[in-house]
């Protein structure tokens, strides 16, 4: 594969032309600083020099299911399981707003412990305060999620993983593909914001089926991706793998970037837990947002998804001056708006 080869492909980008398959293989697989600066410069021009930040609150450590690579898969006994009160993601989230953040985003395990009502009190609670909210509950029905839209949750956070059907079956016993597919297209109809996203590394998991996976986001016009690397985790099936490959995760960044030039793009915690500075080059990749964990130490520690998740043990403030630090140098600078995508709001 020749670099005048990838030059071309990106050629097409600065003129407006779309990608295919074979040309998003190609840039996954080949695509060098060339590409991430590409991303880069589209990032700057849809959506300028501004970081979105998000609050987040993991309010429940508890899961009913048992996917393969998660640390919260009710399989795992070594785990401290905790749930906050309706008063505790309240109090949180008001002291998020506090402190100047724009959009809160409510995160669990699919626990089915809060009921619809109590989960859309609490949406009311915090709406109060002029903030975008954001959940991340899992699988639900389509009643159910127009009973929060109505509360007030403004976005919906449900990522599929893998597009791949059998690699999905595989790592995600007892779940249904067709019915992950079916919340997405709920949540979209009922007027979400609507994100997803994909775990890189897994096991099975070829270039191919992340070129698949990019364009899927696009064909659904998905508001948010996130794209994680993949992290084995001691206590779940896949725990003796290998981890995923940073670099590729960060062409994934570049290359959805390309495909879809306004929407939000985090730059993740497991980018940085895998990565030194691993966040700040994301973001000098393509992404735009950033999710703080506002929670004590306690909940972040138990929040457990993957081990050594970086940020467990800075307080907010900490992690607030270190980002704002990090992003000065690449000439970014953190948003005062909700950081809706362009052109919903």
């Amino acid at each position: 594969m020749t670099q005048n080869f990838i030059k071309n492909i990106l050629q097409k980008v600065n003129i407006g032309c779309t990608l295919d398959k074979t040309e998003i293989i190609s840039l996954l697989s080949n695509g060098g600083n060339e590409l991430l600066a590409v991303a880069n410069d589209v990032r700057k021009k849809y959506l300028g020099n501004e970081i979105y930040l998000r609050a987040l609150v993991e309010f429940s450590n508890y899961c009913y299911r048992t996917c393969y690579y998660c640390g919260l898969r009710s399989g795992n006994k070594n785990i401290q399981r905790y749930r906050m009160t309706e008063d505790e993601i309240v109090l949180l989230s008001n002291k998020a707003y506090n402190l100047g953040f724009k959009t809160i985003v409510l995160q669990s395990g699919e626990d089915m412990h809060y009921s619809i009502d109590e989960l859309c009190r609490i949406i009311e609670r915090i709406k109060k305060n002029d903030v975008a909210l954001t959940l991340s509950i899992g699988e639900k029905s389509f009643d159910e999620y127009k009973q929060l839209k109505s509360a007030g949750a403004d976005r919906y956070l449900l990522r599929i993983e893998t597009t791949n059907k059998d690699l999905y079956q595989k790592y995600h016993p007892n779940m249904s593909y067709e019915n992950r597919l079916r919340c997405l297209e709920d949540l979209k109809s009922l007027g979400y914001e609507v994100g997803t996203g994909s775990l890189i590394g897994l096991e099975g998991q070829t270039i191919e089926m992340i070129a698949d996976d990019i364009l899927f986001f696009k064909r659904i016009n998905a508001d948010m991706i996130g794209l994680g690397v993949f992290i084995p985790h001691p206590q779940t099936p896949l725990g003796e793998t290998e981890a995923g490959d940073f670099d590729l995760a960060l062409r994934a960044v570049a290359v959805t970037r390309l495909l879809l030039p306004d929407i939000n793009i985090p730059a993740t915690t497991a980018m940085e837990t895998v990565r030194k500075n691993g966040r700040v080059m994301a973001l000098s990749s393509g992404a735009n947002v950033v999710m703080l964990n506002i929670a004590d130490e306690f909940y972040k520690k138990n929040y457990n998804i993957y081990p050594d998740k970086s940020g467990v043990n800075q307080s907010l403030e900490q992690m607030l001056l270190e980002l704002e630090t990090s992003i000065k140098p690449i000439g970014y600078k953190i948003s005062d708006s909700k950081g809706f995508r362009l052109g919903n709001y």
